[in-house]
């Protein structure tokens, strides 16, 4: 039995919205009956892009999340609907029936990542449904997927060893965008940014940028290290939240640092001075 879900690698995405424009283009002023009505040109996005702004000046950076329905197979929406009027497919897509759902606004409001949204012309809640219409008609891809120029979305059967979404799993052994939820979700996520340490490294004699300086981070079981640039810069990704953590630079014929930082949001470390030894 197949088991359709998407796997999206997050640093691919580059914001482009060529995904949301895609869902547009298919839905908007366009039912397709037994699947889903039309969707309404304002308020409703299906397929949306979050941005997701980290660290702080001089050192920001910029990350793009794609959300959808994530296809939960223990879908709060299900739960919520009366007469059946949200169902999972054989193959694991969640529907919301165009006529049983009528009139339960509770449906959209069970979703916790809020991707189902109320049609109040049509008195009806409305959500991604995979383009199951296309993908019953032989499409290989939702629309979303065709048309993402990064290769960032990748769909397929999940039970399928053979399947590119299915090998993907294997390698990178993506999870949900909320593990805490315990939703079994089906759209899942690689390289989701995670908190970063990063500083400048100067020669406090010249007043220089220090290029080409190991720097060490260890603590919670991470030990690594990375090399100044040009500008003496350094940085360390995918770190864990409120979690504690030493920058350490060890360099010959300078004084040894060690810092101590805590990772509540990311730590831009503006200035580290290495003083020369006597």
């Amino acid at each position: 039995m197949k088991n359709l879900g998407i796997v999206v690698d997050v640093a691919k995405c580059t914001g482009c919205y060529s995904c949301f424009l895609a869902c547009k283009d298919e839905y908007c002023g366009e039912a397709h009956p037994g699947h889903t009505l039309a969707q309404p040109m304002k308020g409703q996005q299906w397929m949306n892009i979050i941005e997701v702004e980290r660290g702080t000046f001089p050192k920001v950076k910029v990350d793009h999340i794609p959300i959808a329905c994530m296809q939960c197979e223990d879908a709060p929406c299900v739960a919520a609907a009366e007469n059946g009027a949200v169902y999972r497919r054989d193959d694991g897509i969640v529907m919301i029936d165009p006529v049983k759902a009528k009139g339960q606004k509770q449906i959209a409001n069970a979703c916790p990542y809020r991707v189902i949204f109320w049609n109040e012309a049509e008195n009806i809640a409305q959500k991604c449904n995979m383009c199951s219409h296309l993908i019953d008609g032989g499409y290989k891809n939702p629309r979303c997927v065709e048309l993402c120029p990064t290769g960032c979305l990748t769909f397929g059967d999940l039970n399928d060893p053979q399947s590119e979404v299915a090998k993907l799993v294997a390698a990178q052994k993506p999870t949900s965008l909320r593990p805490e939820f315990g939703l079994q979700e089906k759209v899942l996520y690689v390289n989701v940014p995670k908190k970063f340490v990063s500083g400048t490294v100067i020669v406090k004699e010249t007043d220089m940028c220090a290029e080409n300086i190991t720097v060490a981070l260890k603590g919670n079981g991470v030990d690594r290290t990375a090399v100044t640039d040009a500008f003496g810069d350094f940085w360390f990704e995918g770190l864990e939240n409120a979690t504690d953590y030493t920058v350490e630079i060890a360099h010959k014929g300078f004084k040894n640092i060690s810092l101590k930082v805590r990772t509540y949001r990311d730590v831009v470390i503006q200035e580290i001075f290495l003083e020369k030894t006597a």
